[in-house]
C-alpha cells in the first residue's frame, strides 16, 4: 500500500512522476491564476465605473448655478442611483459566475487527476 508521505520514488519514471504530481499542480495553478486574473479585471472594471460615475456627479454638481440646476441635478440622482444599483447587481452576478466556473473547473480537474493518478499508480505497480 502506498503512503502519500512515504513511498518509493524509484517505482515511478519521470513521466509518471510528472503525471502524478507536477502536471496536476501546474494545471491547478494555471486555473487559479486565470481565476485571479478574471476576478481582478472584474474588480478593476467595477472600481473604474464607480469612480467615473462619482466624478461625473461631482462635476455636474459643481456646474449647478441656480435652483433650477439644483432641481435638475437632484432629479438626475434617481437615474444615477438606479444605474449604479443595476451595475452593482451585474458586478455581483459576474463574480458569482466566475466563482461557480472556478469551482466547476476545479472539480473537473480533480476528477481527471484522480483518474490519471489511479492509472499511473496501477501502471507503476504493474511494472514492479
Amino acid at each position: 500500500m502506498m503512503n502519500a508521505f512515504n513511498f518509493d520514488s524509484k517505482q515511478f519514471d519521470t513521466q509518471q512522476f510528472d503525471a502524478l504530481f507536477f502536471g496536476p499542480a501546474r494545471a491547478y495553478a494555471s486555473l487559479s491564476v486565470d481565476y485571479a486574473e478574471k476576478l481582478a479585471h472584474a474588480q478593476l472594471d467595477a472600481t473604474k465605473a464607480y469612480t467615473d460615475t462619482g466624478l461625473a456627479q461631482l462635476r455636474t454638481l459643481m456646474a449647478v448655478k441656480d435652483a433650477e440646476g439644483l432641481k435638475s441635478y437632484m432629479e438626475g440622482q434617481q437615474k444615477v442611483a438606479k444605474d449604479l444599483a443595476e451595475r452593482l447587481k451585474g458586478d455581483a452576478e459576474k463574480v458569482v459566475a466566475l466563482q461557480q466556473d472556478f469551482v466547476q473547473q476545479s472539480q473537473k480537474l480533480t476528477e481527471e487527476n484522480v483518474k490519471q493518478a489511479q492509472a499511473t499508480a496501477t501502471k507503476a505497480t504493474a511494472q514492479k
